[in-house]
């Protein structure tokens, strides 16, 4: 019997390189592919990872191979990031990177080149729901889970999917690939978006837009008082007291953003909670449709330890979430993802862009 072939997701990094790893070890047949996305001038850290993850699969003794997908990501994942900056929202373009070029374009290339599946070394598992869908799950290392950035996979693509790391703690990783030589055993985990390693999102946008941005504009009190003057809409985020420079005499938090007046509200720390949120682009991957109300655990941010909340569809592809507890910077452009458990298991029942905040 032919060896099933997978087309591995190798970034250079430990992760996915443990994961073409295992899956030689589980009988697969495995070639690593790397993804060029993105690389302004003078800018290595494409090159680097390309390097690294060619020298990972030398020492693993498997073909590997560069796809272009810059243009793809340029128009699906750096356009949108900035328009919606622009808009005054915070994207999170993980997410769409995951849907659109890590799983749409690469599996298609997979199959294309022959392929059964694809595989990344994303901490996350595959599961099928009491409902009879795929869905994806907790990781065994709850600290770093990322089924958040996951929500937007179909029931195609994840039956085309293998994610072998979501089976071991972190700490057990690192083992593997030290006990198994792997090259880049001991390199750090990324922390930032591949393409702003810097951090510097207003920099990056300012560089890559055809047209000025909107300047400076004024700082407001929900009055509408002028309390000072801000250095443009693409620096502020809800929730946000960083970077401010206002002699308010206490804390003061970032509580809106106005694009058509170009001013920046802001608030104290209560301003910034809220009760209910409304989402669009609604992905239900695990559940179905959120037609009848759903009782779950929500995450609004990357980082947020999720809170008990119900879900309700409004129109198609549309939510309104209400939480038990009201929740602190509920920001639009952000993804909100809403958990179910099976057997003690944790996986998404599906997700959404944030709209806003506030009541029906």
């Amino acid at each position: 019997m032919d060896k099933k072939k997978v087309l591995v997701g190798l970034s250079g990094g430990v992760d996915s390189s443990v994961a073409a790893y295992l899956l030689m070890q589980q009988g697969y047949e495995v070639t690593g592919v790397t993804m060029r996305t993105w690389c302004e001038d003078g800018d290595d850290h494409v090159e680097k990872s390309i390097a690294d993850a060619a020298m990972v699969a030398k020492h693993l003794g498997i073909p590997h191979v560069v796809v272009d997908f810059r243009e793809a990501f340029h128009r699906c994942i750096i356009e949108d990031f900035i328009e919606e900056y622009k808009a005054c929202r915070t994207p999170n373009p993980c997410i769409r990177c995951n849907r659109y070029i890590k799983w749409e374009a690469l599996l298609s290339k997979a199959k294309e080149m022959g392929f059964d599946y694809i595989a990344t070394g994303h901490y996350a598992r595959i599961i099928k729901t009491s409902e009879g869908r795929l869905a994806v799950a907790d990781a065994v290392t709850p600290v770093k889970d990322q089924t958040y950035a996951l929500y937007l996979l179909t029931q195609q693509q994840l039956a085309q999917t293998l994610m072998p790391v979501g089976e071991y703690q972190k700490e057990e990783i690192r083992r593997i690939a030290a006990e198994a030589k792997i090259p880049v055993a001991d390199k750090a985990d990324s922390q930032d978006i591949c393409f702003i390693p810097d951090g510097d999102y207003a920099a990056f946008i300012k560089r890559n837009v055809s047209q000025p941005l909107p300047g400076e504009g004024n700082f407001v009190d929900r009055e509408g008082n002028v309390l000072g003057r801000h250095k443009g809409l693409i620096h502020y985020t809800i929730g946000q007291r960083k970077g401010l420079n206002l002699a308010m005499g206490e804390p003061v938090f970032v509580t809106g953003l106005l694009p058509d007046t170009g001013e920046v509200v802001i608030g104290k720390n209560e301003d910034v909670f809220s009760g209910t949120l409304r989402a669009g682009q609604v992905n239900a991957m695990g559940i179905g449709d959120f037609k009848q109300p759903v009782k779950c655990r929500a995450k609004i941010r990357y980082a947020h330890k999720g809170a008990d909340c119900v879900v309700r569809e409004i129109a198609p592809g549309e939510v309104f979430v209400e939480f038990e507890e009201p929740q602190r910077a509920i920001t639009p452009g952000q993804s909100v993802v809403f958990y179910g458990e099976q057997d003690g298991v944790r996986y998404v029942l599906g997700g959404g862009v944030i709209s806003g905040g506030g009541e029906r």
